[in-house]
This record gives C-alpha cells, structure tokens and sequence, in this order.
C-alpha cells in the first residue's frame, strides 16, 4: 500500500502471518516455501514501527527480522512451557522506539506460567505487552497483542476481560493488537470494547485509506466485510489513518489474513 505518514506518526501493523505448516497438508497458495518471499516483499515495503504478529514460530522470526532490516528487534516468545512453539512477538524499530519494559502473559487463571491454559482453549493463549519510549518524541506507549481462540467462545470472552484489564493497569496510551477470532457484532469485541476505555483504531481513523475488507480472506480476492484482525487504541492515541492491505505481492499472497495498518500519534 506504501502507506504514507507525518514526521512523528508511528505506523503500526497487525498481522497474523499465518504458522508455515508441513507442504502435504496444505494447498499450493499455503505453502511457506511460496508465502515467505511474500512476507518479506510486503515487510521491506512498508516497514511499520511496531508489527504485532500472530502464529509466529522461531524461524519465521527470523524471516520477519531479515525483511525489516537490521534496526528491528524482537519481544516476546512461544505461548508454551519454556517459551517454545507458537508466539505472538511484537517486532520493532529500535532506531524509533526504545523498549523499556514487556511482560508476557498466559490468559489464564495463572497468568504469569508459562503454558497455562484452563477457559475452555485447547492450546494456550497468550498475550504479549510492551512499553515503548518514541525517541522522537519522548512519549512512551504501551503495546498489546494477542491471538485468541478459534473455538471456545468462554475462551474468547475471558480473554477479552483480561485484555480490557491489561489495558486499564498501563498508565500509558496503549494500543491493542490481536486477531481476536470475531467480529465486530461478536460478544467478544463487544466486551472488549465495553466501558470505551479501548476503541476500534478503525472508527476512530481520521481517514480510511481503504474499503472495509474482510481481514480473514484466505489467499481470495478480498471482499467487503467483518474483521477478525483488530487495532484497539486508548485514550492519548490519536488514529491518523486506518487501512487493510488489500493486494497480492507478485508472488501471490504472504498470508490467509490481511494485515491491518494504522498511522498513529502519541497525544500524550
């Protein structure tokens, strides 16, 4: 999309880069042999601040990294014991932001070990949060990000509560990342948003830059629709603009999800 930004603006992506899985299992378009030059094509390209990523493995890590460039860094690890396997990281520009406190935690009734699982979530669910000082700037900014689960809508709903309380204990403006597995009418989104502490980065955008695509498009044409990919803000986070990447690399697509792009402002 090649988005464009003011001076102090801080592009943010989320984006679930979609977990590379053994090639006969999968179709054609899903293989990662065929996805990765995708991903590194769309990275070097817009090179966001802050990418939120979800279905992230060691060695796609390291893929992410090499397309960002040698300023990017890593935080957070795998969602299991010992923080192997699957991750939700936060990768960004060190150049930019200085990382200054993380924490990742288990949504569970045990957050702080590592692996815990036990509202109805087959696999463990994390989310991973972050506290930025912009060395443009000097404001700091709270990131979270997140995955949510597919099945268990107890799951989705307790992890929405938790995610609103880990927004409310930051005493920076935070912004939300996560492909929370439901839409906008969902209960989930609708407890997350409840009380207006967070709000979609969408609706708050003073542009859209794109239509509303469906988030969810599965190596498709995309098509108008709810999103299950989301950027929540706080209050203190100006949204500038707002877009969904829409077109295939040369290649073909780097993912089944679209990525999800804001231009933002620290307000305060």
């Amino acid at each position: 999309m090649s988005t464009t930004t003011p001076d102090d603006a801080i592009l943010v992506t989320s984006y679930n880069v979609r977990r590379p899985v053994p090639e006969f299992l999968t179709t054609p378009a899903d293989r990662w042999s065929r996805r990765a030059p995708n991903l590194v094509s769309a990275l070097r390209r817009e090179r966001p601040a802050i990418l939120a990523a979800q279905e992230v493995l060691p060695h796609t890590a390291r893929t992410i990294l090499a397309a960002l460039g040698p300023t990017y860094r890593r935080y957070g690890v795998g969602r299991g014991r010992g923080g192997r396997g699957e991750g939700c990281p936060i990768f960004f520009d060190s150049e930019r932001l200085h990382l200054v406190a993380g924490r990742q935690v288990a949504l569970s009734d045990d957050p702080d070990t590592a692996g815990a699982r036990g509202w109805g979530n087959p696999i463990p669910r994390v989310a991973t949060t972050a506290v930025f000082r912009d060395r443009r700037t000097g404001k700091s900014l709270g990131a979270v990000n997140t995955h949510l689960d597919p099945f268990s809508e107890r799951s989705r709903l307790r992890s929405a509560l938790a995610l609103r309380q880990l927004a409310a204990d930051s005493p920076h403006p935070t912004v939300l990342f996560g492909d929370l597995n439901a839409g906008a009418s969902s209960r989930t989104v609708r407890t997350l948003l409840e009380g207006g502490l967070l709000a979609d980065a969408w609706t708050r955008a003073e542009r859209r830059l794109t239509p509303a695509w469906r988030s969810f498009a599965r190596y498709r044409r995309p098509r108008l629709g709810d999103r299950i990919d989301w950027i929540c803000t706080t209050a203190g986070v100006r949204v500038l603009t707002a877009a969904i990447e829409h077109r295939p690399e040369t290649g073909g697509w780097p993912s089944d999800h679209l990525p999800v792009y804001a231009a933002i402002e620290v307000d305060s």
